[in-house]
């Protein structure tokens, strides 16, 4: 594995890496049935649609009261741009890869409150984990990633290889 430090988060490629689960630990089929669990017993049908006739699915890919991140992919001429909103997680605690044109963005944050007064005592920890994956369109050069963290907005640039770059033919 090829640990490469490109902007400013620390980007890892490997040709023989495979996609993980976007919940380490947590089988496939597990994770599918919690899904369907907490989308399901949110009452059916007034929360299971949003605006009159289109499906609230944005609550399928909450856990634990937090929400995955939302992917932006831009193909441009000769990259491609993979946007993602993660307010409030440090560049430190964010692993970026990439392993046969999938990459994935994976964050960890935690948090620790502490509060004493005479006899309350109150302590509390919280941490979650996120992971999303998405297969890049096209194909990418592995040593030319750049993975950036400013505003709470990641953006990882791929550079696409000569034969995935956009090409225009003239109708003849």
């Amino acid at each position: 594995m090829d640990d490469k430090v490109k902007g400013n988060i620390p980007v890892t490629t490997s040709g023989k890496e495979v996609a993980k689960s976007s919940r380490p630990g947590l089988h496939p089929i597990a994770e599918m049935e919690r899904a369907f669990d907490r989308f399901f017993g949110r009452g059916w049908p007034s929360s299971l649609l949003s605006r009159g006739d289109t499906p609230a699915v944005d609550s399928l890919f909450e856990f634990e009261g937090h929400r995955l991140p939302s992917l932006d992919v831009i193909d441009r001429d000769a990259e491609i741009v993979v946007r993602a909103e993660i307010p409030g997680i440090d560049k430190k605690d964010i692993n970026v890869s990439l392993a046969d044109n999938v990459l994935t963005i994976k964050g960890q944050t935690s948090t620790e409150s502490k509060e004493e007064k005479g006899d309350y005592y109150r302590h509390e920890i919280s941490s979650s984990s996120f992971a999303r994956s998405v297969t890049v369109p096209g194909v990418v050069d592995g040593s030319k990633v750049v993975a950036n963290l400013k505003d709470g907005i990641l953006e990882v640039k791929l550079a696409k290889t000569a034969a995935s770059k956009r090409q225009n033919i003239q109708v003849q």
